[in-house]
């Protein structure tokens, strides 16, 4: 038994050891670094074999492809054993699902029958260099929560638009059917219209038919060029001030470690407010001492030679 018992502890600590290492390889810096010069390389590749007649450089290609393969499949491999005895919680956090279903997704046989949906499969790659950015990781996280705003923005401009593809059916259909001609046409026409470029052309055309048409267009600009837009613009910046705000709040919580030193941001807040109040202590003390220093020296009489 007992040996059985020292055969377990040096297991369970050879096993900790390796979640250890691969747990500070993960938090290193030159690891982040390797890992972006391999995902932009792996785009430079894809956008190399865009071009025909590559010739010799084909197989070069070929193997870089496996290398990135290679390569990304051993890092997923590090993430996953830096969890030590919970491997599980690698899934816990929406960017390492990511990073897992972009790299294992290469391996299904299904997709080695369809180049095109193989190469969208490697372009997502690409993605994957948002995880290193900060600010690009706030981006997406106020996309994602901008969702419901968004969507509610869309039912409310597809409404306007289509009250505004029905006038513009009822006034042009018969002069521009081209551009009037059924709903359907009315709103690609519509649509376009938000550009703004083809405004001008559209003006003349409905001032042909009534003097009145001028309100139609004027009255879609301001609405939903500039209102709606604005509604539009207005819920994207809000989503983007909620995700700062929540991210600011993750890492003022316990356990964050954004420099990677193994010690939570909030011990080195601590730790450095310490030292300040203990720097503040020794200035206050220096500049006591000074006073008295001073006071004793002008109460002191002029020494005489």
């Amino acid at each position: 038994m007992p040996d059985q018992r020292r055969a377990t502890g040096v297991a369970g600590s050879g096993w900790s050891t390796v979640a250890d290492r691969c747990a500070r390889v993960v938090r290193s810096r030159p690891f982040e670094i390797a890992i972006i010069v391999l995902i932009m390389a792996n785009g430079v590749v894809l956008g190399l074999e865009t071009y025909r007649d590559l010739g010799r450089a084909g197989p070069v290609l070929h193997g870089l492809e496996l290398a990135f393969r290679v390569a990304f499949v051993a890092e997923i491999v590090i993430r996953v054993l830096a969890y030590g005895r919970r491997p599980q919680d690698f899934f816990r956090h929406g960017w390492n699902v990511f990073d897992f279903l972009v790299t294992l997704a290469i391996f299904i046989p299904g997709l080695h029958g369809d180049p095109a949906l193989l190469r969208v499969v490697r372009v997502a790659r690409m993605l994957r260099l948002i995880r290193f950015s900060p600010g690009l990781r706030t981006i997406v996280a106020a996309l994602l929560r901008s969702l419901p705003g968004v969507a509610g923005f869309l039912a409310l401009a597809m409404v306007t638009l289509y009250v505004y593809g029905m006038a513009g059916w009822l006034m042009f259909a018969d002069t521009y059917p081209e551009q009037y001609g059924d709903i359907g046409r009315s709103l690609l026409t519509l649509f376009v219209l938000l550009s703004l470029e083809t405004l001008p052309d559209l003006i003349e055309q409905g001032m042909a038919v009534s003097p009145w048409t001028l309100l139609y267009y004027v009255s879609y600009v301001l609405i939903t060029v500039n209102l709606l837009l604005n509604i539009l613009i207005a819920v994207i910046v809000n989503s983007m001030e909620e995700a700062r705000r929540l991210e600011m709040t993750e890492r003022l919580a316990p356990g964050y470690d954004e420099d990677g030193d193994g010690v939570p941001d909030e011990v080195d807040r601590i730790a450095l407010t310490q030292r300040l109040d203990d720097l503040r202590a020794v200035i206050a003390e220096l500049e006591r001492e000074l006073r008295i220093d001073r006071e004793d020296g002008h109460a002191r009489p002029p020494h005489r030679h």
